[in-house]
């Protein structure tokens, strides 16, 4: 968009090992003469390791956050934005110089009001951190330019259009970028999706704080799917396979007790043997495009990563019951 001017917003909390890097690869973007970037907003959602020294580095604002979490924390920073573009980017991702030139042109169309970009991988010597790499690539680059479905990690929104909507949903801790893309788009609006423009992540290299997020998740996605029925069946970065593995994971460790019983025993077994096929597509897709037989790794992380996803899609529900047994007791 020719003349508009862009504010980077970027939310963190007990960031200080990734911030540097984060800032030193944008504030060249900032210092650069013709660039549109025109302000750089660090939310300091409340850190308490070193994330304000590292900040006062820099000359970025920084704004005080509550510790509400990733949605609140990017509500204050859009908010106190002077420019009519809002870029976004984690405070654990590096730009490419030219990330944001790269997501510009496509709000030359007046109905887009969003658009995201990709990952690169600041991990590579981790095989958790190529495995998750490697199949958002895949994902993306099977995305078309239109989507339903925008992540936080490097998206260019209109300022009008997340006041228009009121910005992230706070009450989500995990999943508010899809809540407000679905909102965005029951609102009349278009997003677009370039995999040209990319951000550099430290993806995650410890399998265990991996699965406790994917815990989160799942915990999180039954609230969203209850807000905003209708997206259960996949979206423009999953599937109905991938959101029917964490139920279906459920249904082996219920079904286990069968093994005692002659008749059914076979049902564990089963249902066992469909969630494992399930992972053979994808990682015989990564296998064959990076022609490397560490991703046959893959399956082995995404049938564990059914099972914490399920393990917290069963917590959300329960959490939900108690919340609606409460409510009607009172």
């Amino acid at each position: 968009m020719a003349g508009e001017q862009v504010s980077l917003v970027i939310p963190g909390r007990n960031c200080a090992a990734t911030l540097r890097p984060c800032l030193d690869a944008v504030l060249p973007i900032l210092e650069s003469q013709d660039s549109p970037l025109a302000e750089i907003i660090f939310v300091n959602d409340g850190s308490t390791d070193a994330t304000a020294d590292v900040v006062a580095e820099f000359p970025v604002s920084c704004l005080p956050g509550r510790g509400d979490g990733p949605g609140a924390a990017r509500n204050l920073g859009w908010r106190a934005a002077r420019y009519p573009l809002v870029w976004f980017i984690d405070s654990d991702c590096v730009s490419q110089p030219d990330a944001l030139d790269v997501l510009l042109p496509h709000l030359d169309d007046p109905h887009v009001a969003g658009v995201g970009g990709s990952y690169g991988n600041m991990c590579p010597d981790s095989l958790l951190a190529c495995l998750i790499h490697e199949e958002i690539v895949q994902r993306h680059q099977a995305m078309p330019a239109r989507v339903n479905f925008l992540a936080t990690f490097n998206v260019l929104y209109r300022r009008q259009v997340l006041q228009d909507v009121s910005g992230f949903d706070e009450r989500f801790l995990k999943g508010q970028d899809a809540e407000l893309s679905w909102r965005i788009l029951e609102a009349g609006h278009a997003l677009a999706f370039d995999i040209n423009s990319r951000v550099a992540h430290y993806h995650p290299t410890s399998w265990l704080s991996y699965f406790r997020t994917q815990r989160q998740q799942g915990y999180w996605r039954v609230k969203l799917h209850l807000s905003h029925s209708g997206h259960s069946a996949g979206d423009s970065y999953s599937s109905a396979v991938d959101h029917l593995q964490p139920p279906l994971a459920m249904l082996v460790l219920a079904s286990l007790p069968l093994t005692l019983w002659p008749y059914v025993r076979w049902i564990p077994a089963a249902l066992a043997f469909l969630l494992a096929a399930a992972q053979i597509p994808l990682t015989w897709r990564l296998v064959r495009r990076k022609r490397q037989a560490r991703y046959l790794a893959f399956a082995v992380m995404s049938l564990l990563r059914s099972f914490w996803r399920g393990v917290g899609m069963t917590g959300g529900i329960l959490a939900i019951m108690r919340r609606r047994r409460r409510s009607k007791s009172e």
